[in-house]
């Protein structure tokens, strides 16, 4: 069993945990996920590992409120806790070369960007960042992208908050007002936003990274569930990833596969047992 050291509440749909697992925390990189089951009765999901603290042994995930499984996660309190947490899983984002990088966060993939920016910074690497949400009360981790950013942009799409627009908008500004060019984009979020940011930096030349978080069950490369096209070759997102080049993604095979269990995600998670109201 693994305790919930800290909850906090980022938004009305996305929630942080701090889990105690000093073996998964002494090996955690960034880029690596973890795959967890709520019960023993439970689904596996996979999360990406937001943050990890050697020291106290902690790991931290956040995760948005969208099925079955993510909502009895968000149930739990600090020092209940999680059945199985299993990892570091997935190769580490090979960013040790980046000397100048821009870093983009989209929605709750901002969460995973995070501790890429922060390696980045720690690295001795300019890192400048782009944060982007619907609406200014979905915004999460700005503080913490300040903190590890020597430019930072929020941009929002109604314009509630930050700078009104799309993450690419503030991508090509930064680009085109550069000095020195870019080594790499580093980009996580929805595979519509990666696929438009991709897109722009083809046009450039700038090598991009995208991350991509597919259906997984194992984690181990056994299922298949997680496979992907990239440079018309398939790949398996928990071994091979879950990084890749930007350029070479399938995006729209990756975006048809991704709809296909979200009427079944829907349905668990709408579902009321009757069982326990039979007499």
């Amino acid at each position: 069993m693994y305790k919930i050291i800290r909850k906090k509440i980022l938004n009305a749909a996305v929630i942080l945990m701090d889990i105690e697992a000093p073996l998964i925390a002494k090996k955690a990189e960034p880029g690596q996920f973890i795959i967890l089951r709520v019960n023993s009765e439970g689904e596996r999901i996979p999360l990406t590992i937001a943050d990890y603290d050697r020291g106290q042994g902690t790991v931290t995930i956040i995760f948005q409120v969208v099925g079955k499984t993510t909502k009895l996660l968000s149930l739990l309190n600090e020092n209940d806790s999680i059945c199985d947490f299993v990892g570091p899983l997935g190769t580490a984002s090979q960013i040790d070369e980046i000397k100048k990088a821009i870093i983009i966060g989209g929605g709750v993939g901002s969460a995973i960007a995070y501790p890429v920016a922060k390696k980045l910074y720690n690295n001795g690497a300019v890192v400048d960042a782009v944060i982007g949400f619907r609406n200014k009360d979905l915004v999460i981790l700005e503080q913490e992208f300040n903190e590890v950013s020597h430019k930072l942009k929020v941009m929002t799409d109604d314009g509630s908050y930050g700078q009104k627009g799309l993450v690419t908008e503030a991508l090509k500004e930064l680009i085109d007002s550069a000095e020195e060019m870019y080594d790499e984009v580093i980009v996580i979020g929805p595979l519509i936003m990666m696929k438009l940011v991709a897109q722009l930096t083809k046009v450039y030349g700038i090598k991009t990274t995208v991350s991509m978080n597919p259906i997984m069950i194992d984690g181990t490369g056994m299922c298949g569930g997680c496979r992907l096209s990239v440079g018309r070759e398939t790949k398996f997102a928990c071994v091979d990833g879950p990084d890749f080049d930007g350029h070479l993604v399938d995006f729209d095979e990756a975006i048809s596969r991704a709809s296909t269990y979200k009427k079944f995600e829907q349905e668990a998670l709408e579902h009321q047992c009757r069982l326990m109201e039979v007499k």
